[in-house]
């Protein structure tokens, strides 16, 4: 049942990281008729850099975000908060025209080393995300802990628990996007 267009932000740059590997186990329930990977790699938020103009990459992000029919956020948790990429994307958003982010379906989960599967990261996430005001799906929750041993070597994820979460709460970011 493929359908809708599904915008992926994954708050680690590492290609084989375990939040990417989680995101794209999201995108896989999903099953969207399209997926984009969103680019984070974004220059620093400056507000000299914005006087020149907001620079392409992230108009880019910022109209990807708009014509996203929902956007799934996988975010490690460094330092007990949301990565650097992930905060500095999130401003740079918030700098452009249009309110990309306004009633926008969105949902998010987080995979740590730790065992509390960055809940700090969830909720400095969702505070980041409140003013933009989306319509942020409440759950189930997706802490995917000790991720080094919760998904196999294709990237699958393993652990019953975060899967059956996992289904629920795309199954819940797919009927908020109506897209059933």
């Amino acid at each position: 049942m493929s359908s809708g267009r599904l915008l992926g932000l994954c708050g680690s740059l590492r290609a084989a990281s375990y939040n990417r590997k989680l995101m794209l186990e999201g995108v896989r329930l999903f099953d969207p008729a399209e997926f984009v990977d969103g680019n984070l790699r974004l220059p620093l938020y400056d507000g000299d850099l914005e006087k020149e103009g907001i620079p392409d990459e992230v108009q880019q992000l910022s109209d990807e975000i708009k014509a996203a029919d929902a956007v799934w956020i996988c975010g490690p948790e460094y330092n007990k908060n949301i990565s650097g990429v992930l905060k500095n994307a999130l401003d740079w958003i918030s700098r452009t025209k249009g309110g990309p982010w306004r009633d926008k379906p969105v949902a998010i989960a987080s995979a740590t080393a730790g065992r509390a599967g960055g809940e700090r990261t969830q909720n400095s996430l969702v505070l980041c995300l409140r003013p933009f005001r989306p319509r942020l799906i409440a759950g189930p929750e997706v802490l995917v802990g000790d991720n080094s041993n919760q998904f196999d070597v294709d990237g699958t994820l393993t652990n019953e628990r975060n899967l059956t979460a996992l289904k629920e709460l795309m199954e819940a970011l797919r009927a908020e996007a109506g897209l059933g």
